[in-house]
C-alpha cells in the first residue's frame, strides 16, 4: 500500500514536470517565432515566367493573422505564350492584326491573410484581397485598303491603356525553410472586376482607308473577356474597351524575415 502511495506521488510528479517542460518550450518556442521577426519580403520568381517583376511585403498583426501589399510591374515586351493566345483568339485575321502587340502592366494588391495552421506565416491560409492594375501597349496595327482593284496594306500606330479593379481570394501555404528562410506557394487566387480604357493613334487617312480600318477593328470584339468599341475618321483611329475583367494569380515565392 505504501510502495502504491509513493508510486502515484512520483507519477503525479513526472506529469507535472512535464506540463512545466512542455509549457516552458511551447513559451520558448514562442518568444524565438517573435525573436525572428514579424516582417517577411518576398520575391516571386514563378512571375518570370511571364516577364513580370513581383515582390510582397507581408506583417504579422495577429498570432494566426497577418496583412500584406504586392507589386508587380513589367516594361513593355511582346505578348507572352505567343501561341497560347493564339489559340484563345482562334481567328488569324485578329491575331495577325496583334501579334506584334508590346504590353507592360504595373499592379498593387493588399491583402488580409488568415493562417490554419499553429501560427502566422506558416501552413495554409486563406487570403481576400483586391487588385489595382494598368497595362500598357503599344501595336503596329495592319490592315488592307483595296483602291481600284489594288490592294495594299497599310499600318496604323496604336497606343494606350487599360485600367482593371478586381477583387478575389487566394489559396496558398507557406514553410519556414530556415531561420530565417520562408517559401509561399500561392496555390490558386481567382479573381474578378472591371476595365476601361483605350487606345488610339494620329493618321490621315483617306475615305477608303478609314472604311477597311473600320471593317478590320471589328475583329478586336474577339478578343476574350473585355468588350470594345472603335471609332474612326480621317485623322485617326480610337478604340475603346470597357467591361468585366477576371484574372487568376499563382506563383512561388522567397521570403526573408526580419
Amino acid at each position: 500500500m505504501i510502495m502504491n502511495k509513493n508510486f502515484t506521488k512520483n507519477l503525479l510528479s513526472l506529469a507535472i514536470l512535464l506540463i512545466f517542460c512542455t509549457t516552458c518550450s511551447l513559451s520558448a518556442q514562442e518568444k524565438q517565432d517573435d525573436a525572428d521577426g514579424k516582417n517577411l519580403v518576398k520575391w516571386n520568381a514563378g512571375a518570370l515566367l511571364f516577364k513580370n517583376f513581383s515582390f510582397q511585403y507581408e506583417r504579422a498583426v495577429a498570432k494566426k493573422i497577418s496583412v500584406a501589399v504586392g507589386l508587380r510591374f513589367a516594361p513593355k515586351s511582346g505578348v507572352p505564350f505567343p501561341s497560347l493566345v493564339k489559340d484563345l483568339i482562334d481567328d488569324n485575321d485578329t491575331w495577325n492584326s496583334i501579334k506584334d502587340f508590346k504590353t507592360g502592366n504595373f499592379s498593387i494588391t493588399p491583402e488580409v491573410r488568415f493562417y490554419m495552421g499553429q501560427g502566422v506565416f506558416k501552413g495554409f491560409y486563406v487570403a481576400p484581397f483586391v487588385r489595382y492594375a494598368t497595362y500598357n501597349a503599344e501595336v503596329p496595327y495592319t490592315f488592307d485598303v483595296t483602291v481600284n482593284g489594288t490592294t495594299k496594306t497599310e499600318t496604323m500606330p496604336l497606343s494606350g491603356s487599360v485600367n482593371t479593379f478586381t477583387g478575389g481570394v487566394l489559396f496558398g501555404a507557406q514553410w519556414k525553410l530556415s531561420k530565417l528562410v520562408y517559401l509561399d506557394w500561392w496555390i490558386l487566387g481567382p479573381n474578378y472586376g472591371t476595365s476601361s480604357g483605350n487606345i488610339s493613334g494620329k493618321k490621315t487617312l483617306q475615305p477608303e482607308e478609314q472604311e477597311a480600318l473600320r471593317d478590320a477593328l471589328t475583329d478586336l470584339e474577339d478578343l476574350p473577356l473585355v468588350k470594345t468599341k472603335s471609332t474612326v475618321n480621317s485623322e485617326g483611329a480610337k478604340v475603346d474597351f470597357s467591361g468585366p475583367w477576371a484574372g487568376l494569380r499563382s506563383g512561388l515565392s522567397i521570403g526573408f524575415r526580419f
